[in-house]
């Protein structure tokens, strides 16, 4: 496994467990342990995925010692504020059965995120999140938010996959020595990803999955994943890509799929924003 050190110096694994659309909560405890017993340190979840308490199951069950695991969760949009950002962040640290976090991730921009941002800033300082954060924040937001607070984020936890690469994206948050994670790597199977015959073949040549040399893809540009899978074959797979290296041919070639588009929704469309808005657990 290869960490990446975050602004703050703290270290996170490039590769992790993501665990949304896991609402059974014994699959989701499963799921987690497995992963974990298979290597895996790093597990994301959300109050949104309401499997938060699963996921601080199966860490008891482990037995690896928590100084090894790198949990993240998010705080989501009905949340937002200064003090509900307290309550919803002990609450999340109850339902997980822990004392800290690693990462806590403001999950969308939108609501009073300002006051969240706030309150996030003093968890850390008083030490009970060691990196704070923010999901699906477009570049415009992420300066904002930069210019007018302390505490520059660590992570930006965006859509990011062959069809969607946002590479201007990726190179601004790098530039303000962000991190960028993607979620879903694998555009959840869309567009064919995993019949694509230009990933396929990259995949023959080093005897890898499209999967594979999709993950590989991305951490070869310090990007983070959190693929989801429930199997465990599927797990160890995914975990299997430290052990060959994309050319530059193949990179040319798999950035010739970018659509310049999301393959789910467009985030900063009104009706988008107001389903988000009004999508509550």
């Amino acid at each position: 496994m290869q960490n990446i050190k975050l602004n703050n110096g703290v270290e996170m694994p490039l590769l992790g467990l993501g665990v949304f659309q896991i609402p059974d909560l014994d699959e989701c405890e499963q799921t987690v342990l497995t992963a974990i017993r298979s290597g895996y340190r790093l597990i994301d979840t959300a109050s949104l995925y309401l499997n938060e308490s699963a996921v601080g199951k199966a860490i008891k069950k482990s037995n690896i010692t928590r100084e090894e695991l790198f949990i993240t969760t998010k705080l989501w949009v009905q949340d937002t504020g200064y003090e509900k950002t307290k309550k919803a962040f002990e609450r999340s640290l109850k339902e997980l059965q822990l004392e800290y976090l690693d990462l806590y991730l403001i999950h969308q921009s939108l609501g009073d995120y300002y006051g969240s941002w706030r309150a996030m800033e003093e968890l850390y300082k008083e030490g009970k999140v060691r990196a704070i954060g923010i999901s699906n924040f477009f570049p415009d937001r992420v300066v904002d938010l930069i210019a007018h607070n302390e505490i520059v984020p660590a992570v930006n936890q965006i859509e990011l996959n062959p069809f969607y690469q946002r590479a201007a994206e990726h190179e601004l948050l790098k530039k303000n020595n962000i991190v960028t994670q993607s979620w879903a790597s694998f555009a959840e199977g869309k567009n064919d990803l995993f019949t694509n015959e230009i990933i396929s073949s990259i995949g023959r040549k080093y005897n890898k999955s499209v999967a594979q040399v999709t993950l590989r893809w991305l951490v070869q540009q310090g990007i983070g994943v959190i693929p989801k899978s429930v199997r465990e074959e599927r797990m160890i797979e995914n975990f299997d890509v430290w052990d060959f290296v994309l050319s530059a041919d193949d990179i040319d070639a798999i950035a010739t799929l970018d659509t310049g588009k999301s393959v789910f929704f467009d985030h900063r469309d009104p009706e988008t924003a107001e389903w988000l808005t009004k999508l509550t657990f």
